[in-house]
């Protein structure tokens, strides 16, 4: 088997996409395409339903535009109020909020060769009912204008390393074996996130999501997180050997894919992290072993 590339991750300069594809990305997300009153294009729902800032320059398009220069697939993130379900806004609210905005950005990108799926920005990590039906509902809805086009998801683990109240191997499996079911029909591709839990325990959970994404008829794609998060502070570009590390056990594990938060963060060589161009070196010698 062909161990699969990184894939990149969401804010990019205007040379990652072609640095991106010169190491054999070959798609890009978009994390969200507006959280709070901040947007990376210009739309009449959000401003007038969420009050946003100022937009001065349509980011959806100039990404498209470079995607599509550099033969890369984009996917585009929905919105996050980063209100609900805690303080202003219901279910109800946030759902009819996220789908007039899908409506309004598939009118203006949807014709776009590029644009190839949609990444449901929503994250979670084990069961919470009300931000499933939101997951369910948004994915259904972008269902319904773009059939073909596939919704994708990157929950994390709910573990020791960001949790007090982390959960056991046992309780995530029972968790979203109930989430994925919910969800069939509205997610395709499920890439969980994995700088959660510790090291010694990461083969299981990476063995336990491809068996759970698969029996509910859905891709496994894992996020590859290129930031350490066993420093004092956060959070710097990973030490090469835990990016490595992790890669392998993904390959034992059978992912589809891996996908990485966050390429030009992290990883790329115009970062402003210096590990990171040298966390980029090291990528590459590693691509050459591959040849």
């Amino acid at each position: 088997m062909t161990f699969p590339p990184i894939t990149g991750g969401a804010r990019n300069g205007l040379e990652d996409f072609k640095i991106m594809k010169s190491i054999g990305i070959d798609t890009v997300i978009l994390i969200r395409a507006g959280v709070g009153r901040t947007a990376a294009c210009p739309s009449e729902v959000l401003a007038q339903q969420a009050d946003i800032y100022p937009v001065y320059e349509d980011l959806v398009d100039l990404f498209l535009d470079l995607a599509e220069e550099n033969d890369l697939s984009f996917f585009f993130g929905t919105y996050d109020s980063a209100t609900w379900p805690t303080r202003e806004r219901t279910l109800e609210q946030e759902l009819d909020l996220g789908k007039a905005f899908i409506d309004e950005s598939w009118t203006k990108y949807g014709d776009r060769k590029a644009f190839q799926g949609w990444y449901l920005t929503f994250e979670i990590g084990k069961m919470e009912r009300r931000r499933v039906e939101c997951l369910r509902q948004l994915g259904a809805h972008c269902k319904s204008l773009s059939p073909h086009l596939p919704n994708l998801i990157s929950p994390y683990l709910h573990g020791g390393k960001q949790f007090e109240d982390a959960i056991s191997l046992t309780q995530h499996c029972s968790d979203w074996d109930e989430i994925l079911s919910l969800l069939e029909g509205a997610v395709d591709i499920v890439a969980f996130q994995d700088g959660q839990v510790d090291f010694d325990v990461l083969p299981d959970f990476l063995q336990a999501n491809v068996a759970l994404v698969r029996k509910h008829g859905m891709t496994a794609w894992t996020n590859t997180e290129s930031f350490d998060r066993d420093t004092p502070f956060n959070f710097p570009p990973i030490d090469w050997r835990k990016l490595w590390w992790k890669m392998m056990a993904s390959q034992k594990a059978g992912v589809d894919k891996l996908i990485t938060f966050e390429f030009s963060h992290f990883m790329s060589p115009n970062s402003s992290w210096p590990a990171a161009k040298y966390l980029f070196d090291r990528y590459c010698e590693y691509l050459k072993t591959q040849d």
